[in-house]
């Protein structure tokens, strides 16, 4: 009988998960935002800066934008068209919110609708919210910069605005623990309401601050400086629904909060703290205690932090789920970290930091991280102010050299 041969491993070989980034639409101007539509999963809003709402399908970026609001954005610097989201109920109400800076420096958000079309919304349909007291349809800016932008829908249906504290350098009028002032806060509306409605919001019965004297009904929680991006553990993925904030910091610490499902109330410490640090101490906070951040980096490491998501995803593999990615925008540089949350409290600490940017191409291939998204499947893009939006992909099963090989007869 001929001889049978065959190879033995006399060791395993192991697996190295490796992550990667490939471009997946590009051709973009600054662009700050990337937003998957809930009724097409081939469908994703891109946001530029300037003002654009690009239509990108199958990764095709399309001749026709969603909407152009150009002519009402003031761009440049941290103003312009900052943050979008989609009404929880979009496919039968076709709603859609917009936070941008208008020609005026101030912050609109503002409510569309599709048109027929569903790769097209209805400029007509426009209504800025109103913000009271009065009917004014915007929330005034003292200063050009800290505009915050963000917008997203919370598991409970209401509608969360991040503002920053109005702008200049360590808030200098304490807007952010004032608590008669929107600035330096994160807000929190119903905005299922009909069209008719005069303001656009209701303010939800078991908002923390609603029967406050003196205090803005609107406001969730307190002592924001500059919130650049913030996201939700989506639950219909195995997530917590915990609120997770990126909030960029002053001249030495970035930060990450952290929010455990429906725990507003809550105080982050801007201006008397930046990070987990004593900062500005001569006015005293709104109230106490202050919230610390569940993990912080100094500016040796990174100067404007870029929020991101916890993982929910399949592709990158089992090791990467219930993981929160985030990165810096000046450093141009990605990072993930552990969650471990407490099961009786809710709370979470953050542990084992990996650091990505080199496997995703380099700080010079991510080129200004200014935002982040996920998918109809819950994977992850990273979007480029320089200009794309790139996938992660992997993880990539890498085996090791074989050794100890002997043949067999």
């Amino acid at each position: 009988m001929a001889a049978s041969v065959a190879l033995a491993l006399t060791h395993g070989a192991r697996a190295q998960s490796q992550l990667r980034a490939r471009v997946y639409a590009s051709g973009f101007t600054s662009p700050v935002a990337f937003v998957q539509d809930p009724t097409d999963a081939a469908v994703q809003l891109v946001l530029e800066q300037a003002g654009r709402i690009r239509v990108v399908r199958n990764g095709a970026v399309q001749a026709t934008d969603f909407l152009n609001l150009t002519p009402s954005v003031a761009s440049g610097g941290e103003r312009g068209l900052l943050g979008l989201a989609f009404s929880p109920d979009y496919a039968t109400s076709g709603r859609l919110f917009v936070n941008f800076t208008n020609t005026s420096g101030d912050t609109v958000v503002a409510r569309f609708k599709r048109s027929s079309n569903p790769l097209v919304g209805d400029p007509a349909s426009r209504f800025d919210l109103r913000w009271g007291p009065g009917t004014r349809t915007s929330i005034a800016q003292p200063f050009s910069n800290h505009n915050g932008g963000n917008l997203g829908f919370g598991p409970d249906g209401h509608l969360y605005i991040g503002l920053g504290d109005g702008g200049s350098g360590n808030d200098p009028d304490h807007r952010a623990q004032n608590p008669a002032e929107l600035l330096g806060k994160m807000l929190r509306i119903d905005v299922n309401v009909p069209d008719s409605d005069a303001t656009g919001y209701a303010v939800p019965s078991d908002n923390p601050f609603r029967s406050s004297e003196g205090a803005r009904p609107e406001i969730w929680s307190f002592g924001l400086r500059n919130p650049w991006r913030y996201s939700f553990d989506d639950p219909a993925r195995g997530g917590t629904g915990a609120l997770v904030i990126a909030d960029v910091g002053q001249g030495q610490w970035e930060e990450i909060d952290y929010e455990p499902r429906g725990r507003g109330g809550r105080n982050y410490g801007w201006r008397n703290r930046e990070g987990a640090h004593d900062n500005v101490t001569s006015r005293p906070p709104a109230f106490l205690p202050l919230t610390d951040p569940i993990h912080e980096y100094n500016h040796s490491v990174g100067a404007s932090i870029t929020g991101g998501y916890v993982y929910r995803g399949s592709a990158l593999g089992a090791s990467y789920r219930g993981r929160y990615f985030f990165g810096d925008f000046v450093r141009s540089r990605v990072w993930s970290i552990a969650l471990a949350v407490d099961p009786d409290t809710g709370e979470a600490t953050a542990s084992n930091r990996i650091e990505h940017t080199a496997e995703l191409g380099g700080s010079s291939a991510l080129g200004g991280v200014s935002s982040f998204g996920i998918d109809a499947n819950g994977e992850l893009y990273i979007v480029s102010y320089a200009g794309a939006v790139l996938q992660i992909i992997g993880a990539t099963t890498v085996p090791s050299t074989p050794v100890g090989l002997r043949i067999l007869r």
